[in-house]
């Protein structure tokens, strides 16, 4: 039985329990949230050395980081320590988005390594494996999908990517319509080019219930993909997106009345005033489901900095209702991301969610902000660093008024505001 058969059947898990624990909610709130769809509690029966983590409403906002080899760069060791990254800057996930090297060794040594859930996208090696046979990718079968799709599950893989809703019908509608860039979801691209040469159907659509019983079998939870995702802001909330979003809120409906949990992705770069009404059509089309979103990115003109304009769309997106962010790296658009790049994505998509989690009203996020106001203004250097979101950082750029005393920093000194609020030990306001 899977966490949601077992929700249904008003069974409360040693995972649920746990996962209520971490979210300071109760056991039957992450069971019904289960039964309702609206949380997915995230955990492989394989994936013995992780915690099972939940996403979805009234939880604390997650964040993803991406790690992964490319054909030009396949370092084991410098994924392993992505990874230790990951998980020391706060990270809630880890996807391994490998495409170079022996992804599976790789997949397996990172799954090893971390003890954050890990999620990958199954296409990726089916495709590799494929070229290094010697075949083309439009010579890619279902069987060596699904072979991928099983492998994953085996390994302990946790949540996969699988871009169910680029069919036919979604990609003739960019086709009709017309796009600056085209499709920039590289499994999207994989399975577009694949369904025009062989002029066949996408194998995960037209066998989706052999996609459910390998979820089902390790109660991997399916992140259906945005494969048509707009790479660009001219691109966004048009009718490929929109096609591919009313087929993954059908295909979810069909997941859960097998059990298998399912979570949406989207919606890539899009203005940000039409974020929210993105985040309120997938909820309203995929039935509540958690909406796990990249960035999204407000605007196409910074590279270099992606990681902020990540961060605007998605605080944007989070307060609107999206539930998982996967975060995005100055590297984006540019390279594979190197140590510091992850760190830092990491990093602003944790204020991100932060700042959705004030927006959402969320149990305990006004009062860590209130609490840092508390902090500044007693001088508690200490405390402040430990409430930040990048602890390290803000220990490393501190400097203390030596003419204040240490009641200030080096900005303000004496003429610090909080310290001329003081009146003879006590405060004037």
């Amino acid at each position: 039985m899977t966490q949601l058969d077992r929700a249904r059947e008003g069974i409360v898990t040693e995972e649920m329990k746990h996962c209520a624990d971490v979210e300071k909610v109760s056991p039957e709130f992450i069971r019904k949230g289960l039964v309702d769809g609206t949380i997915v509690v995230v955990k492989n029966t394989k994936h013995a050395d992780c915690a099972p983590m939940a996403i979805g409403r009234g939880l604390r906002t997650k964040i993803n980081a991406n790690i992964g080899t490319s054909q030009d760069h396949h370092d084991l060791d410098l994924e392993l320590k992505k990874v230790r990254i990951c998980v020391d800057a706060g990270a809630d996930a880890v996807m391994d988005l490998s495409t170079g090297g022996d992804i599976r060794q790789i997949r397996q040594a990172v799954m090893a390594a971390s003890s954050l859930v890990v999620g990958t996208v199954p296409i990726y090696q089916a495709a590799a494996d494929v070229l290094a046979g010697g075949r083309s990718i439009v010579d890619m079968t279902g069987d060596d999908l699904f072979r991928s799709i099983e492998e994953h599950g085996e390994d302990g893989v946790d949540f996969i990517t699988v871009h169910c809703g680029v069919t036919k019908k979604s990609v003739g509608c960019i086709l009709e319509e017309g796009r600056i860039l085209g499709i920039v979801s590289r499994g999207g691209s994989i399975l577009a080019r694949w369904i025009d040469y062989n002029d066949r159907e996408n194998p995960l659509y037209e066998e989706y219930d052999r996609l459910l019983d390998i979820a089902r079998r390790y109660d991997m939870v399916l992140s259906l993909g945005d494969g048509l995702r707009p790479g660009c802001i001219a691109d966004a909330t048009d009718r490929g997106q929109i096609q591919e979003l009313i087929l993954l809120g059908e295909l979810t409906e069909r997941a859960r009345s097998r059990g298998v949990q399912v979570m949406i992705e989207g919606p890539g770069h899009v203005p940000i005033g039409q974020i929210e009404a993105n985040i309120l059509l997938q909820k309203r089309l995929c039935h509540g489901a958690p909406f796990y979103v990249l960035g999204p990115l407000p605007t196409d003109v910074a590279p270099g900095y992606d990681h902020i304009t990540a961060a605007i769309g998605g605080a944007i997106a989070g307060a609107a209702g999206a539930d998982f962010l996967c975060y995005v790296t100055p590297s984006e658009h540019l390279r594979l991301p190197n140590l510091d790049d992850v760190r830092e994505g990491i990093m602003a998509s944790k204020l991100a969610a932060h700042v959705a989690d004030l927006a959402k009203g969320l149990p305990g996020a006004f009062e860590r902000d209130a609490q840092m106001a508390r902090y500044r203004k007693e001088f508690n250097w200490q405390g402040q660093i430990d409430l930040s979101i990048d602890p390290e950082r803000a220990a490393a750029w501190l400097e203390k008024s030596e003419t204040a005393k240490e009641e200030g920093c080096t900005m303000c000194g004496e003429l610090c505001a909080i310290k001329l609020g003081k009146r003879e030990g006590h405060r004037m306001f």
